[in-house]
This record gives C-alpha cells, sequence and structure tokens, in this order.
C-alpha cells in the first residue's frame, strides 16, 4: 500500500500580485527619493545650460 498523496501547493495569487507591487512602490520610492535628494543638493544641475544661454541671448 502507498502512502498518503502529498496535497498539491496552491500559489496565492493574490497574495503574490500584492507582494510583487509593494516590492515595485518601494523601488519606486526609493529611486525618487534619491533623485529628489540629488535635485535639492545642487538645484542648478537639474536646468539644461542651453535654457540659460537662450535667456540670456532674448534680453
Amino acid at each position: 500500500m502507498e502512502g498518503p498523496t502529498p496535497e498539491p501547493v496552491y500559489v496565492d495569487v493574490d497574495k503574490g500580485l500584492t507582494l510583487a507591487c509593494i516590492v515595485f512602490l518601494c523601488l519606486f520610492l526609493i529611486v525618487m527619493i534619491i533623485r529628489c535628494a540629488k535635485v535639492i543638493m545642487d538645484p542648478y544641475s537639474a536646468i539644461p545650460t542651453s535654457t540659460w544661454e537662450e535667456q540670456h541671448l532674448d534680453d
């Protein structure tokens, strides 16, 4: 006689999808924090120099 057959492992799709979304949101938040910190540290580096040159030519 054979032993009891093991039950198949069911993957909870909702839990997996929720976990994937939370991980994605955390990564997005970390990237945005780093990007905002760079802008706060040096705000003028975020502005292209061509904008400054065009403004001086128009004046």
